[in-house]
């Protein structure tokens, strides 16, 4: 079994996420919107920091391969384990009462090419919380 050492710079930093890698295997809903590559809408959220991260680790949870590693406050941390090879990806949400959405980021640890893994993994936890039939995410 894969269990490469988390990474050192997750979690939130001045009401940040981290950026998104330089590689593809990465997305971020901090991301510069021009860039195509790594950016992904955040999730939209009417309601406060506790219903926000209930509703996220309620469908993280739900997902295959998922592990809840951390929840503080408006901040979720998550691991995501692919079946077969048993890759591990990090996923973080941090809720933004203000601007009433939950930001997003989801990398590959190892690698440089994910194969959408990490944004069809975002959308479905979207699709969740939105309360849409179900998408499959496949790793």
């Amino acid at each position: 079994m894969f269990s490469w050492k988390r990474p050192d710079n997750l979690g939130v930093t001045d009401g940040r996420l981290a950026p998104p890698k330089r590689t593809p295997n990465s997305v971020s809903s901090q991301a510069d919107a021009a860039d195509a590559e790594h950016y992904i809408a955040p999730i939209p959220f009417k309601g406060d920091a506790a219903a926000a991260m209930a509703a996220v680790r309620k469908a993280v949870e739900s997902m295959t391969g998922s592990t809840v590693i951390r929840q503080e406050g408006n901040y979720l941390y998550a691991e995501f384990r692919t079946r077969i090879v048993r890759y591990v990806d990090d996923v973080e949400f941090l809720f933004d009462a203000k601007a009433g959405v939950i930001d997003v980021r989801s990398a590959s640890r190892l690698g440089r090419r994910d194969f959408g893994v990490n944004r069809a993994r975002i959308e479905a936890v979207r699709a969740r919380i939105e309360g849409r039939p179900r998408a499959r995410v496949t790793a």
